[in-house]
């Protein structure tokens, strides 16, 4: 039951090309997170700037507190903002890397049930118990899979939505808590 050479270089090569992929797709997220980074540096910056002019022409105590409740609601919804895009870079990342994981492990899944039947016809006589036990295994292990699959999916909804609505609420809870002007 030994792979041939070509077989052995095929699958070196699909391994290493999903390495390459992966890598990829690393860099991608890497980028976009950089990206990110600078675009909320430079809006930084310039909110600093404009709110130092601000801070410039204040006359009075109420006009400073008044420039101060102003600046919070912005800076709280810029902080969700950048929350939220931070999020979609690591979830987008971490689902290209699930769908590769998963499309191996399909992949490994076939070559391992492939490689019980082709043990299975070819077992010596008398050798069918054992046999039935291994397929009995290997189906376990497929179930015990996709099992774990399901529930780190449905765990993973859990925690975009619950990311979601605590970003609403913080969201919300910025709006309501600026003051209003007067």
């Amino acid at each position: 039951m030994s792979m041939t050479p070509e077989q052995l270089l095929a699958s070196q090569k699909a391994n290493a090309d999903t390495l390459f992929d992966l890598t990829n797709k690393a860099f991608e997220g890497i980028e976009k997170l950089v990206e990110l980074n600078l675009t909320a540096s430079r809006a930084a910056l310039a909110d600093a700037a404009s709110q130092t002019q601000a801070l410039f022409g204040v006359k009075d105590v109420q006009e400073l507190l008044a420039l101060q409740a102003s600046l919070l609601q912005p800076l709280a919804e810029k902080s969700a903002a950048y929350s939220r895009h931070l999020y979609e870079i690591a979830s987008g990342t971490g689902t290209e890397f699930g769908k590769a994981i998963e499309s191996k492990a399909a992949d490994t899944q076939k070559a391992l049930v492939s490689l019980v039947d082709n043990v299975a016809k070819n077992a010596p006589a008398g050798s069918e118990t054992a046999v039935a036990v291994f397929k009995s295994a290997v189906s376990a292990a497929n179930n015990a899979f996709d099992s774990v699959h399901k529930a780190v999916k449905q765990a993973t909804d859990v925690a975009e939505a619950n990311f979601n609505a605590v970003a609403a609420t913080a969201a919300t809870a910025a709006k309501t808590a600026a003051p209003k002007k007067r």
